[in-house]
């Protein structure tokens, strides 16, 4: 499947909230997808934690155009052809290495590398990245730590995951260096297994109505 490169700055333009997702039936896809969009999101991360992830991807690119799906937990430079073949428009990864930072360079899909301290995020500035996930965002300082990196490091963009819910994701989004987040609060694995939509767009509803507190 080809892909035209979509720039990670795009993606940060799409919406405040970055639904993580776990799905481990295929069939859920296109319902959960559907769902999301009607709610306001459009940007969707299928993390690589099932044996269908791929095949998830592959049915949410190919069946519900609206969608702008990426694939989360990548760890290793090879994966990034793996699910740019299954319609990945991006990928998101936990962490770094120099072998995954220099495969997203050539990739046919853009990575977010993760990062948890400045040391990391200078290495990815190293190979020209300004877009970075912050992760685990709350085990690793939260927000009085993406206020120190705003100081030194003014032209960086994050979107930081982990630990994020509806009790603080907006003191997330106040800051002036986050675009985004990522949270599974509004689409927990327990609520898709169920296929519990309605409760999904609720949740999906609520957030985006907080958001306007803030923007």
């Amino acid at each position: 499947m080809t892909n035209t490169k979509l720039k990670i700055s795009t993606l940060f333009e799409q919406g405040p909230i970055v639904p993580v997702l776990v799905v481990d039936r295929v069939e859920q896809a296109v319902p959960l997808a559907e769902t999301l969009i009607e709610s306001g999101i459009n940007v969707l991360e299928i993390t690589l934690r099932t044996p269908d992830a791929l095949k998830v991807i592959e049915s949410i690119a190919t069946q519900v155009p609206d969608a702008l799906v990426g694939a989360g937990t990548v760890a290793f430079a090879d994966q990034l052809k793996d699910v740019a073949n299954a319609g990945a428009k991006f990928a998101i990864s936990p962490g770094l290495t120099r072998e995954l930072l220099e495969a997203g360079k050539s990739s046919s899909v853009p990575l977010l590398p993760g990062v948890s301290s400045t040391s990391e995020l200078m290495k990815g500035m190293e190979y020209d990245y300004r877009y970075f996930k912050f992760f685990p965002a709350e085990a690793s300082g939260g927000v009085p730590a993406l206020k120190s990196f705003n100081g030194p490091f003014p032209e960086i963009r994050f979107c930081p995951t982990g630990g994020i819910n509806e009790k603080n994701y907006l003191d997330y989004l106040a800051l002036p260096n986050v675009d985004c987040i990522g949270g599974s609060w509004i689409a927990p694995q327990d609520l898709i297994h169920e296929g519990n939509w309605e409760e999904i767009k609720r949740r999906t509803q609520l957030a985006l109505s907080g958001v306007q507190t803030v923007i």
